[in-house]
């Protein structure tokens, strides 16, 4: 499953106000919704980072490669700690952690920014270059930085009040990804993770509950198949049309399209 647009569907169903296809469970503005997308879909890629060959291991040179390299060894290889309850909470609290670091600005002119939410920034920066390059919306990972930095300075520097939703979004982007995961064959480690049951003989001969709970103690719900089958990507095409009905509805809100929205009964 392509996990970036997994997390920017998250989002969008979350937080957007296009009529029977968004929850509003949290409604943000078409600011919010667009970029928070972004970085929910390049949060949605971080449990890959145990994986050598992941896309944010190709991020940076030498340092991308050796941080997918720690991280696997430290949780286990791929698809073991940093796919588990214990990698979300660590992730939801670095991601709070960084929404709270700030650094105070003097004021230049009529600027006055007080302070500048540089951890929220450079998260987004990060994450926004992840998901558009996955996504292979740009070809170089120069670009995908360019792109980054430029959504992240928006946030800290335009538009504030966006810093906000940061912790949410990652947390959000995060889940997402391991609730891919789970409905295919390969499962996750379970809520107990690193302690990981294996499943009694007997249950290998019960139909249905021998792929639930699988024979080296994951569990799955694997509607999807395995990973790359036609069902993945058949779902993988329903979510990136969803985000784009949701994301482009966001668009004519941002531009003010109001009385365009309401003749189409929207």
């Amino acid at each position: 499953m392509n996990h970036a647009i997994s997390g920017a569907a998250a989002w969008v169903a979350v937080t957007g106000a296009v009529p029977l296809l968004a929850t509003g469970v949290y409604p943000l503005d078409p600011v919010g919704v667009v970029a928070g997308a972004t970085v929910c879909a390049g949060a949605a890629l971080l449990p890959d980072a145990d994986h050598h060959s992941a896309t944010i291991s190709r991020s940076v040179p030498i340092l991308g490669p050796l941080t997918a390299r720690t991280i696997g060894a430290i949780s286990g290889g791929h698809r073991h700690g940093a796919h588990s309850p214990v990698a979300v909470l660590l992730v939801a609290a670095a991601a709070w952690a960084l929404a709270a670091l700030t650094v105070p600005v003097d004021a230049i002119g009529r600027f006055d920014p007080g302070t500048v939410a540089i951890g929220a920034g450079i998260g987004t920066a990060a994450l926004t270059a992840f998901a558009v390059k996955a996504r292979d919306l740009v070809e170089s990972w120069l670009t995908a930085w360019l792109a980054g930095i430029a959504l992240g300075l928006f946030i800290v520097v335009v538009a504030p009040e966006q810093v906000a939703w940061f912790p949410l979004a990652v947390t959000l982007g995060f889940v997402a990804h391991l609730a891919g995961d789970a409905l295919t064959t390969g499962g996750l480690p379970g809520l107990l993770w690193p302690w990981v049951p294996r499943p009694p003989e007997i249950v290998g001969d019960i139909p249905v509950l021998n792929r639930l709970w699988l024979p080296n103690g994951y569990l799955a719900l694997p509607l999807l198949g395995d990973t790359g089958s036609w069902r993945e990507k058949a779902f993988g095409g329903l979510l990136t049309l969803y985000c784009t009905l949701g994301l482009g509805y966001e668009l004519l809100r941002l531009v003010g399209a109001d009385q365009l929205l309401s003749r189409l009964n929207l």
